[in-house]
């Protein structure tokens, strides 16, 4: 139970109550569609006059649809409701150093418009070609009518400013990207860490039931996004959870953030293409090159693996080693439900999941019943947490005191 704050709180008002309503109308709808008016009063405990001028709303702003008529013993027949997935679609933004997806999808984040592009270095490029990517995907799908903008970022948004202030792999720092994609468009855009965008995938269109999760991004960095009682944790700027840059190894290797030894720097993609470099190079070739890992990506490291090269699955290994040291500490420091691991890794499941399974029993001096599962990278994460951003704010819980 959440404890009201007398510095800073909200008095309910009759229009608070039907905001809630309104919310639980839709959440109904979502699950148990089709569903029919009276159906909706006896899942709600609602009048049904009650009932009627949500939906009357509802079906006005076109979140929500009448479909067939259903059988009644007498009287007027039912008109079942459902969303209305057809004319109602949100915009995702998954953003990675490399390349930039922005895609188009429904209600239940099933995708029906899909492009990426290179991520340009300079931010105000970036900008720039987003913004005319966006323009040319609404007006490719003129009949829908869109709810917002969201956007998985791989660095921490500041809640106030609502601005990227933190993102190491990309290189960008205190960057704008809400006003002038919300002046490109015309919508509303929320903006978000990609681990956090994965936690709120899972909430919302993954598993049923699970209040307490942390979502590792593993990726060209690590990021984690946590949810504690159903709640995504933000902190007190936005900044919390950035797991991926605690010291793991005290002096260690040096990470883009400025500290060294960070879980990011042992357990990232750009670790096992390191591992791998390091155990084929010779010594006298890594001096002669600053960056011999640069001709390599993970993809190969994937691949050469596939193909049983050994120091590929040596890499790898070493990887999953550090990535069950970080576990072991969200677990121990926490103790989810689930914890669930993103990335283009997770493909070797089979390998490293008994690796950092290992890793986690001999380091979890808690003994928290924790489950560790991966995530198909084909369901795209990121991009569906983008369109949980947007779904949240018309179906979560509304803030109040």
């Amino acid at each position: 139970m959440r404890k009201i704050d007398l510095t800073n709180f909200q008095v309910a008002t009759s229009e608070t109550a039907r905001d809630i309503n309104r919310r639980i109308m839709l959440n109904l709808i979502r699950r148990h569609q089709p569903i029919s008016r009276a159906d909706l009063a006896r899942y709600s405990g609602l009048q049904r006059s009650t009932v009627s001028v949500i939906v009357d709303q509802l079906i006005k702003e076109k979140w929500v649809t009448e479909g067939a008529s259903g059988h009644a013993p007498r009287g007027r027949k039912p008109r079942f409701l459902y969303l209305n997935r057809d004319r109602v679609g949100i915009i995702g933004i998954n953003v990675r150093p490399a390349m930039t997806t922005i895609a188009l999808a429904d209600l239940d984040a099933n995708f029906m418009a899909q492009e990426s592009f290179s991520t340009a270095s300079n931010p105000e490029q970036f900008i720039a070609d987003l913004r005319t990517r966006l323009r040319n995907l609404i007006d490719t799908h003129p009949g829908i009518a869109y709810e917002g903008i969201g956007v998985s970022l791989p660095g921490r948004i500041d809640l106030a400013s609502q601005r990227l202030v933190f993102a190491p792999n990309l290189g960008w720092r205190d960057v704008d990207l809400k006003t002038p994609l919300e002046e490109a468009t015309g919508l509303p855009v929320e903006l978000e860490n990609a681990a956090n965008a994965c936690a709120l995938a899972e909430l919302w269109f993954g598993r049923e039931g699970v209040r307490n999760l942390i979502a590792v991004t593993v990726s060209e960095g690590i990021g984690s996004g946590v949810i504690l009682g159903g709640q995504l944790v933000r902190g007190s700027n936005g900044l919390a959870g950035e797991f991926g840059h605690i010291t793991i190894v005290e002096e260690g290797i040096e990470c883009r953030c400025g500290n060294r030894g960070c879980w990011e720097v042992y357990a990232s993609n750009s670790a096992a293409v390191r591992y791998y470099v390091q155990a084929t190079t010779s010594a006298r070739s890594r001096m002669e090159s600053r960056t011999p890992e640069a001709s390599l990506s993970f993809d190969d490291i994937l691949r050469l693996a596939d193909q049983g090269d050994p120091k590929a699955n040596e890499a790898i290994a070493s990887m999953a080693h550090y990535l069950g040291v970080g576990i072991a500490l969200l677990i121990t420091g926490l103790a989810p439900d689930v914890i669930v691991l993103v990335g283009e890794v997770t493909r070797f499941w089979g390998r490293i999941g008994p690796i950092i399974e290992q890793i986690v029993r001999r380091r979890n001096v808690t003994g928290a019943p924790t489950r560790i599962v991966p995530t198909d990278p084909a369901m795209q994460p990121r991009l569906r947490g983008t369109i949980a951003l947007v779904l949240q704010k018309h179906f979560g819980a509304p803030e109040v005191a």
